[in-house]
């Protein structure tokens, strides 16, 4: 992982590189909340209190192309960080560690099946799960 900033690597989860050499990804998707709880007030609108981060997730989708250089063996490997059940740290190709996050769910879409059952194409949607303690790390990314 010595040369992460090469343009062949977009982010890490833990020691896996998303690239082009495995698990290319064309789009990041990433949801944040942040909670609030409310209490009524009579003639006035409910007062609300910041009580903390909530949840966060990312989604990746991608395409895996095996005949242009993706390991096709990639999923597997992420499917088998998934069910260990641990988080691992998220970073950007820019060096940003964008916190600690499980897999929650892993979607693999098969296309251009050949002779044999051997996909062509594999389309690939992973959702990660944040897993760190932000409060106690006092980040809010």
């Amino acid at each position: 992982m010595s040369n992460v900033s090469s343009p062949r690597y977009l982010m890490s989860l833990g020691m896996f590189i998303f690239g082009m050499g495995t698990a290319n990804y064309h789009q990041l998707f990433r949801t944040r909340e942040w909670h609030h709880e409310t209490t009524e007030r009579h003639g006035a609108r409910p007062a609300a209190q910041f009580i903390g981060p909530g949840p966060e997730s990312i989604q990746l989708t991608g395409l895996l192309v095996p005949e242009l250089g993706a390991d096709a063996g990639s999923l597997e490997t992420l499917a088998e960080m998934a069910a260990t059940g641990d988080t691992y740290p998220l970073i950007d190709g820019a060096g940003r560690v964008l916190g600690h996050y499980r897999i929650a769910r892993l979607e693999e879409d098969h296309l251009s099946i050949m002779a044999g059952g051997t996909p062509r194409h594999v389309g690939f949607r992973i959702e990660l799960a944040r897993g760190d303690d932000q409060v106690a790390q006092g980040t809010a990314q």
